[in-house]
């Protein structure tokens, strides 16, 4: 008799633990479970990619959306990369693999996607994510989280999802990794970076990233000298008069100040008015005339860290200038979301690019230039990018930031070349700080000089100088 119970005890262990296991499985589906074998217009390719949730902590009700494309040769072998895109609140599914250095991009108003050459899976594996919740298709069921959002929350809450998702792709784990991004992800990036850093001091097997660097384009890392190459490109490139200008340079001379004073905010008001008949993204590219204008895309507050949630979220139409509305269409597609395995929850708003539900943004420090300065003392590589026909986060902007930190020159300005031709130019500095130009391309780097983003990516992978001639 008691030998009957023992056993029964034990069955019933074993029934507790399989549904135990059950229900983690149901609450954070496998890999297997997110693969994309259906998506709407997808060209054939021979590698997988995968999507869907990440679930962060039990004890929370957030849920972020992840975009994963395997590399298209040995990923077992090739490093992975995560990208972010800006804002606050822009979705890097919709931008970054979408528009500028996935795979599928969305090219026309059309069904089919167009596979893209230059897509940076062909470098590493690249994952898409959309944080914070509110973000695209990420979410919680908790309305009090989109009031608590911040520069720390973001960080906070990517981390949770790499710990999450690395339990999903083990196999991953062990590669290198890096983290990329553009515009407001000047902030993203480098936080998200030194939270890692710190916290794999601390960290067991299981929680350890093996982070070796990141690298931001057209990013936004300093207030005082971001607006003071704000201005600087405005005038340089023939924007605004020589009146404004001076008027600007007199009546703003403390940018940290500015705001302020009434006189200050009017000027700007006239040069934020100068870009309004162009695309400050790309400041030579057309506009889109095939559909009503976006009056969203005028800005209409002083460049400022009280104002940046409203600012940098204006991200550049692309370089067919109606893309943004195609992009919008198709991740608002039933049949498209199903392939993604997203909206699972059915979210009771449409699916837009740059958040409209995001309440509050609490914390953004005026510079994570320290942090940077942080990780090149810790060995991390550090690149830094710009397109140089980006007037919102223009050249100038980085230059004068960078600057600023007063690092060492290792080699001097110089040109960097692809296909024969002047790709942009390039500096380095002391402890693995490199700073390059691309010609010609807006605020979305890839979108506009795809070859060139590529061949600037690989380089920064492999660690190796950018070309200096034209062979």
């Amino acid at each position: 008799m008691g030998i009957v119970l023992v056993w029964k005890w034990l069955l019933f262990i074993i029934i507790v633990c399989a549904l135990g296991a059950n229900s983690e499985a149901e609450a954070q589906p496998s890999a297997a479970d997110d693969r994309v074998t259906k998506l709407p217009g997808q060209p054939q390719v021979d590698f997988q990619h995968y999507s869907g949730y990440v679930k962060l902590r039990p004890q929370d009700q957030k849920a972020l959306f992840y975009w994963f494309f395997e590399a298209q040769d040995e990923p077992s072998q090739k490093p992975l990369v995560l990208w972010l895109n800006g804002g606050p609140g822009c979705s890097s599914v919709a931008y970054g693999a979408a528009q500028e250095l996935g795979p599928f991009l969305v090219r026309s108003n059309g069904t089919q996607l167009t596979l893209n050459k230059y897509s940076w899976n062909k470098a590493a594996n690249m994952l898409f994510l959309e944080a914070p919740v509110g973000v695209g298709f990420s979410y919680t069921n908790n309305s009090d989280d989109l009031y608590k959002l911040g520069d720390e929350v973001t960080a906070n809450d990517s981390h949770a999802f790499l710990i999450q998702w690395f339990k999903k792709f083990p196999s991953f784990k062990s590669l290198d990794f890096y983290i990329a991004g553009e515009s407001y992800a000047g902030h993203y990036v480098p936080q998200l970076a030194e939270l890692i850093y710190e916290r794999n001091k601390r960290a067991s097997k299981e929680s350890f990233i093996n982070l070796k660097g990141f690298m931001i384009g057209n990013a936004a890392i300093n207030d005082e000298t971001d607006i003071l190459g704000f201005v600087e490109f405005a005038w340089s490139h023939a924007v605004i008069s020589d009146n404004l200008y001076n008027n600007i340079r007199q009546e703003c001379s403390d940018f940290k100040q500015s705001e302020t004073r009434i006189n200050c905010v009017n000027l700007f008001d006239r040069l934020q008015d100068a870009y309004s008949e162009i695309d400050i993204y790309s400041i030579y590219s057309p506009v889109c005339l095939n559909f009503p204008p976006n009056t969203s895309l005028k800005l209409n507050k002083f460049p400022s860290v009280l104002s940046r949630h409203d600012l940098w979220h204006r991200l550049p139409l692309g370089y067919d200038p109606c893309t943004e509305v195609y992009t919008e269409r198709y991740f608002n597609r039933e049949d498209v979301q199903r392939a993604l395995h997203a909206n699972i929850t059915s979210i009771p708003y449409p699916y837009t690019l740059c958040s409209d539900v995001i309440r509050n943004w609490n914390d953004s420090p005026d510079s994570v230039l320290p942090i940077i300065q942080k990780l090149l003392d810790a060995g991390m590589r550090i690149w830094i990018f710009s397109g140089d026909t980006d007037g919102r986060v223009p050249v100038t902007s980085t230059r004068f930031s960078i600057n600023k930190m007063g690092l060492k020159i290792e080699e001097e300005w110089r040109a960097w070349f692809y296909k024969k031709e002047v790709a942009g130019w390039v500096e380095r500095y002391e402890k693995g700080l490199t700073f390059a130009t691309v010609r010609g391309a807006g605020h979305q780097v890839p979108l506009f000089a795809p070859g060139q983003s590529l061949s600037l990516f690989t380089h920064f992978l492999s660690a190796t100088n950018l070309p200096s001639s034209r062979s």
